[in-house]
C-alpha cells in the first residue's frame, strides 16, 4: 500500500465531512441541546416544589393522626367524625385532593389496614413519606403494647446506622478515600462514550461507501488508487472526524455550561434545595442523605481525584481507537457488498448485537469488576472495548489490559485484513443483494 495515496484519501474523506453543514449543524447543536438540558434540568429540580395537596384523613385507629405531620406540599386535615363514603364522593366539594383511610387497630397482628383515593394519582415521593408515617405509627403502638418503661428510649439508643468508610491502598502504600458509587458512574460513562462512538462514526464509514458505490464514485476512485488503499484512507479520515467532533462537543458543551453558569448559578444556587436536586436523580434515600452532606461531597472528589486518571484517558483512547478501527472495517467491508441502507440491516446484526451485549456485561461489572464473566467480556475483542474499560478505574491488573489490548490489536489487524479483501470485491458488485456466503466467498478469492 502506498501512505501517500493514503493520506490523500484521508484529507478528502475528512474536508469533505468536515466541510458539510450537517457536521457544522450536528458539532453545534449537540453542545447546545446538552448544556441547555442540563441547566434546565437542574433549574427544574433545584427550585421546582410539588404544589400542596390537601388530603382528608379518616383515623378509626385513633394512632396515625397524631403522627402526620403537616409539611410544605401536604396539608393533613382530620375528618375522622365524618363518612368515609361521603368524602370520597364529595373530594371536589370539599377542595381535597385525596382521602386518607386508616382501619381501626388489628388486635391479633396489632397492625392497620391503610387505603388512600385520590382524584389524580400521588407521586411516588408523597406516597412513599404518608407511608413512613403509618409504620411510624404502628411501631409507636406496638412498643407502647409492651408495657415496658422507656423501650422507645431505649430502641432509640439500639438503632443506629454505621457509614462503611472505604479505602484503597496504591503501590506507594497509601491509603486513599474510594467511594464504590463514583467508580460506577466513571464507569458507566466512559463505557456510553465506547459503544456510542464506535457506533455513530462505524455506520458513518459504512453510508460513505455505500453512498459512493450508489453513486458510481467509487468506480472513478478505484481506477486510480487500490481498493485497501481506498478502505484505509476511508476509515482513518472518518476517525480523524470523530476525533474533531468529540473535541468541539467537549470544549463548547464545557464552554456553554460555564458562560450559563456565571449568569446564572447564583440564581439558581440561592434558590435551590439540595435535597430536592439529589432526589430528582432518584429515589434512594441514602443517595440523597450523602449528596446533602459537605463531607460527603468531599469524598466524592477525593475519590476522583485519586483515579489514575491518566492512565484510563491513555487505555481510553487505545481502547477506541482500536476498538473503532475494528467495528469500522467490518462496517466498510459490509457497505461494500449492499447498494442502500436498507439493505444492509441484516448484516449489520451480527455487529450490533457483540457491542449491545459488551454493554450489559460492563454493567455487571461494576457490580463485579472480577467476575468471570467481567474478565472474559474485557478479553473478547468484540466486547473488550466497552467491557475492560469500564474495568479499569476498579483497578485491573496490568498484564489484564495489555494481554485484552494486544489481542484487540491482532484482531483488528486480522478484520482489517479480512475486510479489505472483501471490499476490493464488493465495492464493483452491482445488481445483486449480497448474502454472508457472498461476503465468505469474496474473502476466499486470492
Amino acid at each position: 500500500m502506498n501512505l501517500r495515496t493514503i493520506g490523500i484519501i484521508i484529507r478528502r474523506e475528512y474536508l469533505n465531512k468536515v466541510r458539510k453543514k450537517s457536521f457544522l449543524l450536528t458539532t453545534l447543536l449537540v453542545p447546545i441541546l446538552a448544556g441547555g438540558g442540563m441547566i434546565a434540568m437542574m433549574a427544574i429540580m433545584m427550585t421546582t416544589k410539588e404544589n400542596l395537596k390537601k388530603i382528608a384523613v379518616v383515623d378509626r385507629s385513633s394512632i396515625v393522626m397524631p403522627m402526620l405531620e403537616d409539611t410544605e406540599s401536604i396539608d393533613f386535615v382530620d375528618y375522622s367524625d365524618f363518612c368515609l363514603d361521603s368524602v370520597k364522593a364529595n373530594l371536589g366539594t370539599l377542595c381535597l385532593d385525596a382521602v386518607l383511610s386508616i382501619s381501626e387497630i388489628d388486635t391479633e397482628r396489632r397492625t392497620v389496614d391503610a387505603d388512600i383515593t385520590s382524584s389524580k394519582p400521588l407521586g411516588m415521593e408523597m406516597a412513599d413519606f404518608i407511608n413512613s408515617k403509618i409504620d411510624d405509627a404502628v411501631e409507636n403502638y406496638r412498643i407502647k403494647s409492651y408495657g415496658i418503661a422507656g423501650l422507645d428510649d431505649i430502641l432509640k439508643e439500639v438503632r443506629t446506622h454505621v457509614r462503611l468508610n472505604a479505602y484503597t491502598i496504591d503501590d506507594e502504600g497509601r491509603e486513599q478515600v474510594s467511594e464504590t458509587g463514583v467508580y460506577a458512574m466513571f464507569s458507566m460513562i466512559l463505557g456510553i462514550i465506547i459503544m456510542l462512538f464506535v457506533t455513530m462514526f462505524g455506520g458513518m464509514v459504512m453510508s460513505a461507501v455505500i453512498e459512493e458505490k450508489a453513486s458510481r464514485v467509487i468506480e472513478v476512485l478505484v481506477s486510480s488508487v487500490k481498493a485497501t488503499e481506498l478502505m484505509f484512507g476511508k476509515i482513518i479520515g472518518i476517525a480523524l472526524v470523530a476525533v474533531t467532533q468529540f473535541v468541539l462537543w467537549v470544549v463548547l458543551s464545557f464552554g456553554i455550561i460555564s458562560l450559563a453558569g456565571s449568569y446564572f448559578g447564583a440564581d439558581l444556587m440561592e434558590n435551590a434545595d439540595p435535597a430536592a436536586l439529589v432526589q430528582g436523580m432518584g429515589p434512594s434515600g441514602d443517595m440523597t442523605a450523602m449528596m446533602t452532606e459537605n463531607t460527603e461531597i468531599s469524598t466524592i472528589l477525593t475519590t476522583i481525584q485519586g483515579m489514575p486518571l491518566i492512565k484510563i484517558g491513555i487505555f481510553f483512547l487505545l481502547f477506541f481507537i482500536f476498538g473503532y478501527m475494528l467495528y469500522a472495517s467490518f462496517f466498510a467491508a459490509i457497505g461494500s457488498a449492499v447498494e442502500n441502507e436498507g439493505d444492509s440491516q441484516q448484516l449489520q446484526m451480527p455487529l450490533t448485537i457483540p457491542l449491545i451485549v459488551g454493554y450489559i456485561i460492563a454493567i455487571y461489572a461494576f457490580r463485579a469488576p472480577d467476575s468471570q464473566i467481567a474478565l472474559w467480556g474485557s478479553m473478547i475483542p468484540l466486547t473488550s472495548p466497552i467491557v475492560m474499560i469500564a474495568r479499569i478505574p476498579f483497578g485491573v491488573p496490568d498484564w489484564q489490559i495489555w494481554l485484552s489490548l494486544g489481542i484487540l490489536i491482532l484482531t483488528t489487524a486480522f478484520g482489517a485484513w479480512a475486510s479489505a479483501k472483501i471490499y476490493k470485491v464488493g465495492i464493483l458488485m452491482f445488481g445483486k443483494k449480497s448474502t454472508w456466503k457472498d461476503l465468505w466467498q469474496w474473502f476466499r478469492q486470492k
